[in-house]
């Protein structure tokens, strides 16, 4: 399977995670809420975690010339069109991680009993997320911040 090949694969897997993602903190109610954040939020991100060690496995040693000790080295690692598509999984899988970490740290401080709307307020945090990752987990920390402290029982865990 060539890097393009699975790169055509991992796209709309984790888009998919994505829409679950949102459709089960927005819309879905009880039971079908959870197997959709477990899907999204725990499965996917797992299989594509599987897809990146399977593509640091078998384009290991593909790009001469790189490494981590530079700039230079780690633009010749990218290269490698299959240690690019090792480094665009890794990206996925942990946007999609932290993404459902934001979802159960926005449940915890916005109960499903909540409203739809109230609840859809945060979904452009996750589309930031998903878009630009760690611009998405920064604004989640500010908008956390400006919303006041977490319930008492949250704080207790440090949330």
């Amino acid at each position: 399977m060539t890097p393009a090949q699975w790169f055509d694969l991992a796209n709309p897997l984790a888009l998919l995670g994505w829409l679950l993602l949102g459709v089960g903190f927005v819309l879905a109610p009880g039971r079908a809420r959870s197997v959709l954040l477990l899907i999204a939020g725990r499965v996917l991100p797992l299989v594509l975690c599987v897809g990146y060690v399977s593509a640091l496995v078998a384009f290991w040693g593909t790009a001469p010339g790189g490494g981590f000790g530079s700039l230079e080295a780690v633009a010749a690692l990218f290269r490698s069109p299959g240690v690019l598509l090792a480094g665009w999984v890794h990206y996925l899988a942990f946007d999609l991680f932290i993404g459902r970490w934001i979802v159960d740290d926005a449940s915890a401080r916005a109960p499903m009993r909540a409203s739809v709307w109230r609840r859809a307020i945060w979904l452009p945090v996750l589309a930031l997320t998903f878009l630009y990752g760690p611009a998405g987990l920064l604004a989640w920390f500010a908008l956390r911040r400006l919303a006041g402290p977490a319930p008492a029982g949250l704080a207790a865990r440090g949330a």
